[in-house]
């Protein structure tokens, strides 16, 4: 058992008869997905809604039955995985360009957990570029005022030579801040600008963090009630 499929399944004992649960997108969230498909199919009863297509192709293959949001007000719990978290538990997340569905899931469950490797353990946020959801008409400005306020390197993200289109139609962008010492006052700028959609700054959110290393251990964070 490697340190990511170790996250996934810890994090999966959580899911509990009765649940609606939020399935997240990535490597890691992939082995989350494949325990509670497993669960499933020996008994266990959940509805779920998944954060991107892939992990709705995944969900389908393990026969976890799928809602939408319309059916639902609330998620009892999200299992994600993270590209970076700190001592705070605050994140980075995006590199699979589900960003914005992520974040509507976690925010709107009553447990968020996150799952990754230890590998994705960082002191200070930023090491990972930080990706940028941005809306297509007029993205260039957007891009041009990104880059007048912020003096870092700034790309659009490709898929082979064309610009990479998020499953809600949108395009990203990859920022490479350095060190982020102040997540909640970046995400808070970036959050306001108009023509960006969303970014991959998940600040206050995670409850608890499952986090797995190659021996198969698990240690598990929970965020204090300040943080919530």
């Amino acid at each position: 058992m490697n340190a990511k499929q170790a996250a996934g399944y810890r994090a999966a004992e959580w899911v509990k008869d009765g649940m609606t649960v939020g399935l997240g997108t990535g490597s890691t969230a992939y082995y989350a997905i494949e325990k509670i498909g497993e669960m499933v199919g020996n008994g266990l009863q959940i509805r779920a809604i998944a954060t991107s297509k892939a992990s709705e192709e995944l969900a389908v293959k393990y026969h976890i039955p799928l809602i939408e949001a319309k059916d639902v007000d609330r998620l009892d719990l999200a299992i994600d995985g993270a590209d970076e978290v700190d001592p705070q538990m605050a994140l980075i997340k995006g590199g699979g360009g589900a960003l914005l569905r992520e974040k509507l899931v976690a925010i709107n469950s009553d447990r968020f957990i996150v799952i990754a490797d230890n590998g994705k353990m960082v002191s200070t946020l930023g090491r990972f570029k930080l990706p940028i959801e941005l809306v297509p008409f007029c993205y260039e400005w957007t891009l041009r005022e990104l880059k007048s306020r912020y003096d870092v390197p700034f790309e659009m993200r490709m898929q082979g030579d064309q610009l990479y289109v998020t499953d809600n139609g949108n395009y990203i962008v990859d920022a490479a801040f350095g060190q982020i010492t102040d997540p909640a006052r970046l995400s808070d700028e970036l959050k306001a600008m108009t023509g960006v959609v969303e970014h991959g700054l998940f600040v206050g959110i995670a409850h608890t963090v499952v986090i797995g290393y190659e021996d198969g251990r698990t240690e598990i964070k929970e965020a204090s009630c300040s943080n919530q």
